[in-house]
């Protein structure tokens, strides 16, 4: 892929130009349009022959006959990673992040109700859908059994005290006594009953080296897998299994139709609620962005998720009170995005959920 570096001051000059008229008003830009206000001393002709040439890079294409030009999925992922200005948010902007997130939940709010509360919030500031990926609900915990399946499998079964159960399979080391099992229930539900997943992870992991005197090496590690699949540590960040550990929150879907101006806007809108029905396809890709420290884009083509629909995703990890990334949080959108005000708006964001998730669960 070419670089920005690849190109010259004056392409470069007129590609910025080209996009950043075509990310406030959506269409296809033209020579006579840049000779009147870029503010370069080229004739129209002149431009024409550069736009000609970006075209040629991949950078540009022509959506219709005429002679304007629009930046493809490449081109907008150039001029994010070399030529955007990310903007700065205002202190108004980020007391009202903050206020919104934190009054909306004191007294009663749990930390489902904080996450839908911020993706409304960015869906709201930024008029695209807001997307959260986060851990499940806390419901605290009643029984927890281990049941065998053959000689190396076995079903983990996770009851909640308002009744939900859900189900893993994971492997079991080779000669695992038959008692194993039934002592790993009896572990568990001595020490975890009544706490949450979260809490109970947290004092799994604390006391399970000083209690290995209590259980035998192979039932430790019984303990330790099993918990570990059903708490989403250690578990795929993505694929099928991850749904049954996250819950995918989209808010705001409607402000994808506020800036809908042709059918064929329409159909790209139509095609993205599609795609966001595939939540399996939505969990597996922003599993990818818990990778990044910072804020994450995937633009258009460059998934296979959203490249029908011509959709940008921007979104960043939170963690919780131990530090840990436990999911992402961010905005989706056309590809022309706002880009620099909607990555500081998701970075600004995803850090006060972290410090909201740092005091401790929520109740």
């Amino acid at each position: 892929m070419v670089a920005i570096r690849d190109i010259n001051d004056r392409s470069r000059e007129i590609f910025r130009g080209i996009v950043e008229t075509y990310l406030e008003t959506g269409e296809p830009v033209g020579s006579r349009y840049l000779s009147r206000h870029l503010g370069v001393d080229l004739s129209a002709a002149s431009i024409r022959n550069v736009m000609s040439d970006l075209e040629s890079l991949g950078l540009l294409f022509s959506p219709h006959t005429s002679a304007g030009r629009i930046p493809t999925d490449a081109g907008l992922r150039m001029f994010v990673d070399g030529l955007l200005q990310v903007g700065i948010l205002s202190e108004d902007e980020q007391s009202q992040i903050e206020t919104q997130i934190t009054q909306s939940n004191q007294g009663a709010g749990s930390v489902e109700d904080a996450l839908r509360e911020a993706s409304m919030l960015l869906s709201g500031l930024s008029r695209c859908a807001g997307l959260v990926l986060a851990p499940k609900t806390e419901s605290r915990l009643k029984h927890v059994e281990f049941v065998p399946m053959d000689a190396r499998r076995a079903l983990v079964v996770m009851v909640t005290e308002d009744g939900s159960v859900e189900n893993r399979v994971i492997d079991l080391p080779q000669g695992l006594p038959p008692s194993a099992l039934q002592e790993a229930t009896n572990f568990l539900n001595a020490k975890l009953r009544g706490l949450s997943v979260a809490d109970a992870r947290r004092r799994l992991q604390a006391e399970i080296e000083q209690t290995r005197r209590e259980i035998s090496e192979l039932t430790s590690r019984i303990v330790e897998e099993g918990f570990a699949t059903w708490s989403g540590a250690g578990a795929p960040a993505s694929g099928p299994d991850a749904l049954l550990s996250r819950s995918l929150i989209v808010t705001g879907q409607s402000r994808l139709l506020d800036d809908v101006t042709a059918m064929e806007d329409l159909e790209r809108v139509r095609l993205l609620f599609e795609e966001l029905e595939n939540k399996t396809d939505v969990v597996q890709l922003l599993g990818l962005a818990e990778e990044a420290e910072g804020v994450k884009l995937f633009i258009g083509s460059e998934t296979k998720l959203f490249g029908l629909s011509g959709s940008s995703v921007v979104v960043k990890p939170f963690r919780d009170q131990d530090r840990q990334i436990v999911g992402v949080i961010g905005v989706i959108g056309p590809t022309r995005l706002n880009y620099a005000r909607i990555i500081p708006m998701v970075d600004y964001t995803a850090g006060v959920v972290s410090r909201l998730l740092s005091r401790g669960p929520l109740s």
